[in-house]
């Protein structure tokens, strides 16, 4: 061959590995996923978050064949689980179920976080978020908010809160009440709501901040008092007010969830997870399902997840700083 022929050889060479190439960066995105995609939860097994990732994973097994494979890592504030994340490939096969407490709180309340939310993981998409209703033991004093204040104020280190877990916005809102009304309520940390719940009922606890479903049939019964909601009027108790009505707007407070995959994840991945992930949240039956237990869903796009989780971590600064809490 000559010395053309060679180099005319060589670059049709190049050019048809350049074309395929090409031909294969977007058929593997296309293709994502060819096998069963892990799901880290950081609750356990049964948790209520459970109807979102299974909601998602549902419609993903139904759109591309492939079934979520469920990892519960729960314990350490979320920490367990984002560690696992963070030591997974990132290809798209592993994705975490994370939460405010993880990615806004904890950056706050640890010394040594083992990762860094906004370097360690990309963004998929947010998932629900929840309010809080400021319940008490029908013993407490106060029939309103105002009287428990009033009470609360006038009898300094005899009043107290309980929270379903130490670190997380059930703990804090507790913070940030205290520092508006100017009273000094005892935080109780609880390890799970559950338990929160019957020891309000049984009056070992004065208050405490817990979900909406898990105050509403006690409420109802005669068994708690409800004061206020921690977010907007609800449906499931339309007649009970929210902290911005009642003159306390810093108050509005949500937990909330969504899905991270590891940094690294190739963008296109990222967008396929988004799209099924997103399509999953927005089916009407879903989100009806979800509201009926105040599981308020709230899918957006990697962007605005992003910048829903910086906006997050920075309003939580202040009030963790001002608690004095440290994880560990």
């Amino acid at each position: 061959m000559t010395h053309g022929g060679s180099r005319l050889a060589r670059n049709f060479g190049l050019a048809a590995g350049l074309l395929a190439a090409l031909a294969t960066a977007p058929l593997s995105a296309q293709e994502f996923p060819n096998k069963p995609i892990r799901m880290i939860s950081p609750f356990p097994a049964g948790n209520v978050n459970e109807m979102v990732v299974r909601t998602v994973g549902d419609r993903l097994k139904e759109t591309t064949g492939q079934p979520f494979v469920y990892d519960y890592k729960p314990g350490g504030a979320g920490v367990i689980a984002a560690q696992a994340l963070m030591a997974s490939p990132p290809d798209g096969y592993t994705v975490l179920l994370c939460t405010s407490g993880m990615t806004s709180i904890n950056p706050h309340a640890f010394a040594r976080l083992p990762y860094d939310p906004a370097k360690d993981f990309t963004p998929i998409t947010a998932a629900i978020r929840t309010q809080l209703v400021f319940a008490a033991h029908p013993a407490t004093p106060g029939g309103t908010l105002a009287e428990f204040i009033a009470y609360a104020k006038a009898n300094p280190g005899k009043t107290n809160f309980a929270s379903f877990t130490p670190g997380n916005p059930s703990h804090f809102a507790g913070v940030i009440l205290n520092q508006l009304a100017g009273i000094d309520m005892l935080h109780v940390a609880y390890k799970g709501t559950p338990p929160a719940v019957q020891d309000l009922l049984g009056g070992q606890v004065m208050t405490a901040f817990v979900p909406i479903i898990s105050a509403k049939p006690h409420v109802e019964a005669g068994k708690l008092k409800a004061y206020a909601l921690s977010g907007a009027r609800s449906p499931l108790m339309p007649n009970l007010p929210t902290f911005k009505e009642l003159g306390y707007p810093q108050m509005e407070i949500y937990a909330w969830t969504g899905f991270l995959a590891p940094a690294g994840t190739p963008p296109a991945i990222v967008q396929k997870l988004n799209r099924e992930f997103t399509a999953a949240l927005r089916q009407p039956d879903a989100q009806a399902r979800m509201r009926a237990i105040d599981l308020e869903p709230i899918p957006n796009s990697p962007e605005e997840f992003a910048a829903m989780m910086k906006a997050d971590t920075e309003r939580w600064r202040d009030t963790v700083k001002a608690s004095g809490f440290k994880a560990d």
